[in-house]
């Protein structure tokens, strides 16, 4: 017989070699859970429970993750994105559900109540995917990213009303529309109240906490907040999520946002972890296996609606056929809030066993080809438009007239914070450089001090070539990604094998693999950091500048 404690052991061990596995494919983590869930399921090993104390601890995981989403939630966001959020999001979500909703009907047989409930689920993409994609990529500000970034954004705030609709729809016919309204009205009622009174009381609470300095208080009332409010939406009938995103929209309006989201990564991302395993738990492997045909039926009708969707919308928005392509392909899978609408559509008897089974099939089939086709689509991009092409030339045109007069100059790849301080320090020295970035808001920063910085792609060829490459002294990557510097310098090696390369690296681990792979130096920034803290340290202590910095150099050069 299964325990609490026997439970937990079995998740905590199966998330830690599924995360460990996934790490080492460079795939998501929640894949490795889904697989891990699977594996550990009915249909496999049968090592974990199917059982309500296993789907509870799963609940507490959406908890936490609608948590996190109103914790991102910004009405300063929102407003600056409002044509994407509720223009493309809105019609990639009303022409989705209503294009299921016919051919569950039409083709399948089924009521429309499945359609629509189905379709709510499908329409969703995984923003855990896309974003870390996108942000290795470089093209969270590129307009296909703007585009993607808009619809995932009101994908999420889609979820709160659709975890309402979704039980109204499985009342009766005669039921519905008052089941419907009695939900809507008492969401209204409960989310007034609460923000009403939040808004009033969230941030006088925390100041008092925030006095008492302690990091165990703070924690607690972190929790007290979400789960409290997570158990007055339940019992006012609605779900614990939605409590949950009303928790984090209010301590969204605080200052105290950024440190929450800090502290309860670890819970968010465990809980989460767990919900993805039971996820996995529920898919029948010999129902899908003899099914195969109608799985592979619907992951071809899903990716391929997304596409013709949102390519039609981006062609309709009037984007060029590259930025369309790239923007359609990224949200050409589902996501995880499609698994907790399904959920909720099997939990409140509305979708029937084998549509539950089919659909999760094709959503994880999507969601593992996922970041294939993402890669696959940045490097094949066949059959540009000419306005494309114009915006590649004006962008290398722009780069080659600021590095035009630029003799023995650095090429410094990233104006972020620390391109930005290693501008200043150039520029100091008399030393020439031209920067490279994508935000357009560090680029008018770099205007305002005066700083050579272009718009550009680091990871281009043109681009680089552009920017003096061969005329350069030495290059530098300030990225903080592994992949994007892992990019520029196999370009640079490529175009100029001898050309001193410097990288900034997150550890020692990030840094030997880029010293193996060419790299001329390599900052560590975790390693450094600890120097300079030593360095401090022992001149506070009394020893002499000159020895502390000798004993430093040291470990250095031995580290080297």
């Amino acid at each position: 017989m299964h325990t609490g404690l026997s439970t937990i052991v079995v998740v905590l061990s199966s998330g830690v070699l599924a995360l460990m596995l996934a790490r080492m494919l460079k795939l998501p983590p929640l894949i490795g859970y889904l697989a891990a869930g699977i594996a550990l399921g009915p249909s496999g090993l049968a090592a974990l429970p199917d059982n309500a104390s296993t789907a509870t601890l799963a609940e507490y995981g959406v908890v936490f993750l609608m948590f996190s989403i109103g914790l991102e939630f910004s009405l300063k966001r929102l407003q600056a994105m409002q044509g994407l959020v509720f223009g493309m999001g809105g019609a990639q979500m009303l022409v989705t559900v209503l294009g299921t909703t016919v051919l569950t009907v039409w083709y399948f047989h089924n009521p429309w109540q499945i359609g629509v409930a189905t379709g709510a689920a499908v329409a969703m993409s995984s923003t855990a995917i896309v974003a870390r994609l996108l942000s290795e990529r470089l093209e969270l500000n590129s307009q296909a990213g703007r585009q993607t970034m808009g619809v995932l954004l009101f994908q999420d705030l889609a979820v709160v009303p659709l975890l309402l609709i979704i039980p109204a729809l499985a009342s009766s016919a005669d039921d519905l529309l008052p089941s419907l309204a009695k939900a809507l009205a008492q969401a209204a009622l409960v989310l007034v109240l609460l923000v009403v009174l939040g808004q009033r009381l969230m941030g006088r609470w925390l100041r008092v906490v925030v006095r008492q300095k302690s990091e165990e208080l703070f924690m607690l009332n972190v929790l007290l907040v979400v789960m409290g409010l997570s158990w007055v939406t339940a019992e006012a009938g609605l779900s614990l999520a939605l409590g949950a995103f009303v928790a984090g929209v209010l301590i969204a309006e605080t200052v105290y946002r950024h440190q929450v989201e800090a502290d309860i990564r670890p819970f968010r991302d465990v809980l989460l972890g767990l919900f993805f395993v039971t996820i996995g738990m529920q898919l029948d492997v010999a129902y899908v296996l003899g099914n195969l045909g109608r799985v592979l039926l619907v992951l071809c009708l899903l990716v391929a609606a997304k596409l013709l969707v949102m390519g039609g919308i981006c062609w309709l928005a009037g984007n060029t056929r590259d930025i369309a392509l790239r923007t359609s392909v990224q949200l050409a899978q589902a996501g995880e809030f499609g698994f907790v609408l399904i959920g909720v559509g099997v939990g409140n008897q509305l979708i029937p066993h084998d549509v539950h089974q089919v659909t999760t099939a094709a959503m994880l089939l999507s969601m593992f080809l996922a970041p294939l086709a993402i890669n696959r689509v940045g490097k094949v991009r066949k059959g540009l438009s000419e306005d494309e092409f114009s915006r590649r030339a004006r962008m290398v045109q722009d780069v080659a007239s600021h590095s035009m007069e630029c003799e023995q100059h650095v090429v410094l790849c990233g104006y972020g914070r620390v391109g930005q301080n290693l501008a200043g320090l150039l520029a100091a020295e008399g030393i020439g450089f031209v920067a490279l970035d994508t935000d357009t808001h560090r680029l008018e920063e770099a205007a305002r001090l005066g700083h050579n910085a272009v718009f550009g792609d680091a990871d281009r060829k043109e681009v680089l070539q552009a920017a003096g490459l061969g005329r350069a002294r030495a290059v530098v990557v300030t990225f903080d990604s592994l992949r994007a510097a892992e990019r520029v310098l196999a370009l640079v090696r490529h175009l100029h094998p001898t050309m001193p390369v410097i990288l900034r690296a997150r550890d020692q681990a990030d840094a030997d693999h880029l010293r193996a792979e060419g790299a001329s130096a390599v900052v560590p920034e975790v390693i450094e950091g600890s120097f300079v803290l030593a360095l401090e340290t022992l001149t506070w202590l009394g020893v002499p500048g000159d020895r502390a910095l000798e004993r430093i150099q040291a470990v250095r050069r031995k580290r080297r």
